[in-house]
């Protein structure tokens, strides 16, 4: 009996210590992510001006109605042209990344050299830790007609002299834009993968070459049902990255880029919010844009089924 009220007295003290700590962060995501979801909510079923005096009016579900409106389909401002030009930036840039960067984890976690890991782990991760703003701005002088985008293509179809829009074009301008995330994020994706790989026992890799496997079996048998766990990760953080893309598309779009083949949901947000002064619309976008990236969370959960991966 002694033994047992011990252990409740720990189990208590541990909880109690548990909860001190994590308040914190609890505090934290409700002051800067519960109550700006709620507050969004609420403020989607009002007509709400910036800089007005008039007090918020009422409207129901005018504000979702409006954004929904099929017949402002050819506007560039309509919700339902953003929603497009998110999920084509975002198929275009998801695949990529997570394909691409499984591939170049496994090829630097193959070599045989420390030294040479190392490196291009550096080499992969540096573009991660520039800010969203500075690869823009980067990129934008490489997307110059007279910049380097334009030779290297000339170099690789051997088509000297021509432009090729990178800026102007809508097809080369959604282009340009994955370009931007996929050379910004891939890196951070890798070191995912590469994590993910290294936890995954030696012993079971001589096993399967001891039975006869060769790479490919290797890989696509042992290594990817392993590897499910990172393959979610990432998937879900790439996916949610993508569609929260603003900072390039803000940018292009400010150094001359047409803003109907890149209007993301996020961007149109910020400006029917804050230059429109539009706070209900662009609330109603807002949680639509968090309903989508909700049930894509789930559906990917969903369709992983993840459980536990036993070795």
């Amino acid at each position: 009996m002694e033994k047992r009220k011990k252990s409740a007295g720990i189990e208590k003290k541990q909880s109690r210590w548990g909860l001190i700590f994590v308040t914190p962060a609890v505090l934290f995501f409700s002051v800067f992510s519960f109550y700006p979801i709620i507050n969004a909510l609420i403020e989607s079923f009002f007509d709400k001006r910036v800089l007005s005096n008039a007090p918020p009016k009422f409207v129901g579900f005018q504000n979702y109605t409006y954004i929904f409106d099929v017949s402002r389909y050819g506007n560039p401002m309509s919700f339902l042209n953003s929603l497009r030009a998110t999920f084509v930036f975002t198929l275009g840039t998801f695949i990529p990344l997570l394909v691409c960067s499984l591939l170049f984890a496994v090829l630097v976690t193959s070599l045989r050299k420390a030294v040479y890991k190392k490196i291009f782990q550096i080499a992969f991760y540096t573009p991660a830790v520039l800010s969203s703003v500075v690869a823009a701005a980067i990129w934008l002088l490489i997307f110059d007609p007279r910049g380097l985008g334009n030779y290297w293509l000339n170099t690789l179809l051997r088509t000297p002299g021509v432009d090729y829009k990178w800026l102007m074009d809508s097809t080369m301008t959604q282009i340009s834009t994955m370009i931007v995330y996929f050379w910004k994020y891939i890196g951070y994706f890798i070191i995912l993968f590469i994590t993910g790989l290294l936890s995954i026992p030696p012993v079971v890799y001589e096993a399967a070459l001891i039975d006869g496997a060769n790479r490919f079996q290797i890989f696509w048998r042992i290594t990817l049902p392993l590897l499910k766990p990172t393959v979610v990760l990432v998937s879900i953080m790439s996916m949610l990255q993508c569609l929260k893309t603003f900072s390039t598309q803000y940018l292009f779009t400010q150094n001359g880029a047409s803003l109907a083949p890149i209007n993301v949901v996020t961007l149109n947000i910020y400006q029917t919010g804050i230059k429109l002064q539009r706070i209900g619309r662009a609330s109603a976008m807002s949680i639509v844009l968090f309903l989508i990236m909700l049930f894509l969370t789930w559906l990917q959960f969903r369709g992983s089924k993840a459980d536990e991966t036993s070795y």
